[in-house]
């Protein structure tokens, strides 16, 4: 039964008083309703004689609601290309779906086979823009769309660092990459304060050694290589963390002497120094950048190395600072 209401009718217009008892319990009473721009609609509830009687049920405004479910995630995905689809879906006569990137393909699941995907498919098109995951990072906390998900794990600023030794498959947050590389591989550590340098000496082997330096104000923690170039020993510096994390941006200063560390020269004599200024470059696998994929590193001539017979160790100091711009 429907039932229609406007403004101009009174509960005590002339006509509703002129009306008998008998007479408005078989027809439905139309309740005026109020003006305003709350959501309304006409309720029908059957009375007891069989009649319906039609009031006004005004209903609030409701926030958007969310719900958690599982599914398949195939539902979600070409089912040609097997990538995640996303807006605009298409379909071919036969309701089966194609991405963006497979038109040009015919559909083979009709049985005429060679159908076209030429229609827009709206609903699906509503369906993969709000179908969210939580990124599987942990500590990140952010819902994307599921046809987003692999984009944002690049940049995400919670995405685990690797192990820097081959054949080891851990993957963490920074701090506990730092620990696992310390206790699993016995990676010598090294901290550093702000703004102060550090002096290291460490031993040059064959064909490269690795070690760690903290910033424990900063906060930074940082992957040291020494390798060999020809007779020249090079130092390279890489920050551990995620490629989400942009900032802040660290400044690394590393530079070597060619005097004994604690004698000092001569007042008409002045050491030779070779130094490297550089902003740091930062990897989640900071053990898989070579040397030549790095724009600035410090390069170290033989006669700056110190000790006796086959084993050499390099003396050097580094300084690492948080910019912000």
């Amino acid at each position: 039964m429907q039932a229609a209401c406007s403004e101009d009718v009174n509960r005590g217009s002339p006509s509703g008083m002129e009306l008998g008892s008998d007479q408005s319990a078989k027809k439905p009473r139309l309740e005026q309703l109020p003006s305003g721009p709350s959501n309304q609609e006409i309720v029908v509830h059957e009375s007891a004689g069989g009649g319906g009687a039609a009031v006004a049920a005004e209903h609030v405004q409701s926030k958007r609601g969310e719900v958690g479910m599982k599914m398949d995630v195939t539902v979600l995905q070409c089912p040609l290309c097997l990538r995640p689809l996303k807006p605009p879906v298409f379909q071919c006569k036969g309701g089966h779906l194609a991405c963006a990137g497979c038109l040009a393909g015919a559909c083979v699941k009709c049985e005429d086979g060679g159908a076209a995907f030429d229609v827009p498919n709206t609903a699906m098109d509503a369906v993969v823009a709000v179908a969210r995951m939580q990124c599987p990072h942990g500590g990140c906390e952010i819902y994307v769309p599921y046809h987003e998900v692999q984009e944002h794990q690049s940049v995400c600023p919670h995405a685990p660092c690797h192990c820097t030794e081959p054949g080891c498959g851990f993957g963490g947050a920074t701090p506990e990459l730092v620990a696992h590389l310390a206790a699993a591989h016995a990676m010598p550590v090294h901290k550093v304060h702000r703004c102060k340098a550090t002096r290291i000496q460490a031993a040059v082997p064959e064909p490269a050694r690795r070690l760690l330096i903290c910033a424990e104000d900063e906060g930074g923690a940082f992957l040291l290589t020494l390798g060999a170039l020809g007779d020249a020993t090079l130092v390279s510096a890489v920050c551990i963390r995620p490629a989400g994390c942009e900032w802040p941006r660290y400044k690394v200063k590393m530079w070597s002497s060619n005097g004994p560390p604690l004698v000092a020269p001569a007042a008409n004599r002045k050491m030779d120094i070779v130094l490297a200024d550089f902003e740091a470059t930062s990897s989640t696998t900071p053990g898989a950048i070579a040397f030549d994929q790095l724009t600035s590193y410090l390069m170290v001539p033989p006669g700056y190395l110190v000790g006796d017979g086959p084993s050499k160790e390099l003396p050097f100091h580094v300084r690492i600072v948080k910019t912000t711009s």
